[in-house]
């Protein structure tokens, strides 16, 4: 069984996985789409390859730890893949989370263009490690 992650955008959302023993999260894929039903059906696609037991959802939560609108918009969207998949769908901070991704890839020469193409699937993926982190280290 494994974990997705997501870094849920207005357009885009970033997907990433953990490996079978949920120690490493890996990048997949940013998906764009239009329309939420579109967005879902992307989804299904990793549901249909892989065994997901749950998903971890990036809450873009104020710096002050207050909420923000975009997480107004996430807590909808982890209540429809609550009721899509019947799995447990957690919110993890995901503060600063896209920053550190640009700065990494700035850090490496990254072009612009191509940072735009990955930042997603890789703030996805520091998502779900921070979640795999923490919940090792507790004993989870």
């Amino acid at each position: 069984m494994r974990i997705l992650g997501m870094d849920y955008g207005s357009v885009t959302l970033g997907i990433s996985i953990s490996d079978d023993s949920k120690i490493i999260a890996s990048p997949l894929e940013t998906l764009r789409y239009k329309s939420m039903e579109e967005l879902l059906s992307k989804v299904d696609i990793y549901f249909e390859k892989y065994k997901i037991e749950s998903i971890v959802l990036g809450n873009p939560i104020n710096l002050d730890g207050s909420v923000s609108k975009r997480s107004e918009e996430t807590f909808k969207f982890k209540e429809i893949l609550e009721n899509r998949y019947s799995i447990p769908v957690l919110l993890e901070d995901e503060r600063l989370t896209s920053v550190i991704v640009n700065n990494m890839l700035i850090e490496n020469n990254t072009r612009r263009d191509a940072r735009k193409k990955v930042v997603d699937k890789l703030a996805a993926s520091v998502i779900l490690q921070g979640y795999l982190d923490r919940k090792c280290k507790d004993g989870r």
